[in-house]
């Protein structure tokens, strides 16, 4: 079936046993073993088989059924319900998914949605570390948890460096309208990408302080390793939507100032053009007498005297750089 991805049962930090899941309600485990079952958006009969088998809550198997939950712990009884999501660049766009993990004495089944790198990694990691996954069911859950974090890593140098190349681009290129709407859509994502990773750490600050089934107290270091890694996410995050915010001021900062410049040009070229202007209107009136009318020379003298007016306004505006 697509829908599982592998179906196991370790004892001892190994792998005994594969599965069937058809079989799945009447293989018995003992002692010190617990079965590792791995679902990528298994429908209702296959969740409705996990919660038999495993005595599932009503209320986890409607959330891991119907998906797009927020990250969280919820506690049932000895058993645990955990939602994180998860995030990875497609086509330079961010893309979310949603991993389920339904954890008790027993069993750990985690359970994909959406977008979302395998988890066979994760088991081959495990199962090349046979005494760290000898501590059972709760080195798992860290092991899935390292992973998610792990992979908000990549997303985020990948923003970073596109951060970085969007503050060339406003320093280089004139204002235009696509680099203000990639800096939103920037913020957006990590706006997104902040909503599924500052859970984590409340998460993780649970699982270590409180008496939570499922995980023991041996692993709580490297749950504190986790914490500080999707503390770390999150704090770049931060910076990052800071730095693109200021990135969107200095923008619309030099897009003011080039405005700025196109006017005081726009100003000094109409002040010289206006000189002519003045002249030929004011000797463009239907008068009989008017001064310098029949002189001579008068009309040399008037484009000599408004080409030096001219000229002279050139200079100062240059000087004062206007022009």
């Amino acid at each position: 079936m697509e829908m599982v991805v592998a179906c196991a049962v370790y004892e001892g930090g190994r792998r005994i046993a594969d599965v069937p899941i058809e079989q799945i309600e009447t293989y018995q485990t003992g002692p010190g073993q617990f079965f590792w079952i791995g679902l990528h958006e298994p429908d209702d009969a296959l969740l409705a088989k996990m919660q038999k088998r495993f005595n599932l809550h009503d209320l986890a198997v409607e959330d891991a059924r119907n998906a797009h939950q927020r990250p969280k712990l919820e506690v049932y009884g000895d058993a645990i319900f955990l939602v994180l999501h998860t995030a990875q660049l497609k086509g330079g766009k961010v893309e979310l998914g949603e991993t389920h993990v339904f954890a008790g004495p027993g069993y750990i089944v985690n359970v994909r949605h959406g977008a979302s790198t395998s988890y066979k990694e994760v088991r081959a990691r495990c199962e090349s570390s046979p005494k760290k996954l000898k501590k059972g069911e709760d080195f798992v859950i860290y092991s899935i948890m390292d992973f998610i974090v792990d992979n908000y890593i990549p997303v985020i140098d990948a923003i970073e460096e596109e951060v970085e190349k969007l503050e060339e681009t406003i320093f280089n290129k004139p204002f235009s309208r696509e680099i203000v709407e990639r800096i939103y859509g920037l913020k957006r994502e990590l706006l997104s990408l902040r909503h599924i990773v500052s859970p984590i750490v409340e998460i993780t600050n649970r699982m270590m302080r409180f008496d939570v089934p499922v995980i023991d107290k041996n692993t709580y270091p490297y749950f504190r390793d986790v914490h500080d890694h999707a503390l770390r996410v999150n704090e770049t995050i931060d910076s990052l939507r800071e730095l693109l915010t200021s990135a969107l001021e200095a923008n619309l900062l030099l897009a003011s100032v080039n405005q700025n410049e196109v006017m005081k040009k726009l100003a000094g070229w109409a002040a010289i053009l206006a000189v002519p202007t003045a002249v030929a209107g004011i000797y463009g009136m239907n008068f009989d007498y008017m001064p310098e009318l029949r002189w001579k020379y008068g009309y040399f003298t008037v484009l000599a005297g408004v080409a030096g007016a001219c000229a002279y306004l050139y200079w100062r505006f240059r000087r004062s750089g206007w022009l």
